[in-house]
């Protein structure tokens, strides 16, 4: 006699196929856009800093306007570009000064949502940042909590910069889409097919 379990098994991708292509042609289930306006003060100098040269061709005291130079940095994120305004959360990551000239960093970095809507969720950004230029497009590439299975993108303008003081606030204008029902369905299938359990 057969072994139920083997005609279970191949009941599962007979219910899992049709769910999967309902999910991934029917419009409304599709996707939800989020935009976010967030401002990102890079404090190199002062009572504030924020970042830190950790190496560079002369050690951690290059300047990151050199090509090679690491930073790292935990900059706070406001609403507004008052140093003031209302904080969201903390932009934690590196760049590195990645032109031959100097002129362009790369960047890579997790926007921590500490307070308000987001509240434990992230944003993981990452792309080149030619600084010179007015605007700059980057790449929202992941997240974490209400930001799960994003993907999206971000324009880049800087607000204020003081560069014999190495200080910056930074406009992100952030667009994110999120696969909402899609995301959670392959998650639960996912869970269910591996036995892991979420509570």
């Amino acid at each position: 006699m057969p072994n139920p379990l083997f005609f279970a098994s191949l009941s599962i991708p007979l219910i899992a196929i049709p769910l999967l292509y309902w999910v991934y042609t029917n419009p409304k289930n599709k996707y939800k856009q989020t935009n976010l306006v967030l401002y990102v003060h890079d404090y190199l100098t002062g009572d504030d800093k924020s970042a830190m040269t950790v190496a560079g061709k002369d050690g951690p005291t290059t300047s990151i306007m050199h090509f090679g130079t690491l930073l790292a940095h935990d900059d706070p994120v406001t609403v507004g570009p008052d140093p003031e305004s209302e904080k969201v959360g903390r932009a934690q990551g590196m760049y590195i000064n990645s032109q031959l000239d100097g002129k362009a960093l790369y960047l890579i970095f997790s926007v921590m949502f500490t307070e308000g809507e987001y509240k434990g969720s992230t944003l993981e950004i990452q792309g080149a940042d030619p600084f010179v230029l007015k605007e700059r497009e980057f790449s929202v590439v992941s997240g974490t909590g209400y930001f799960r299975f994003v993907r999206g993108y971000g324009i880049m303008t800087t607000e204020f910069l003081d560069i014999p003081n190495l200080r910056a606030i930074i406009k992100l204008n952030i667009t994110g889409t999120l696969s909402v029902l899609t995301g959670n369905v392959l998650q639960s299938l996912f869970f269910t097919r591996h036995n892991i359990s979420l509570s």
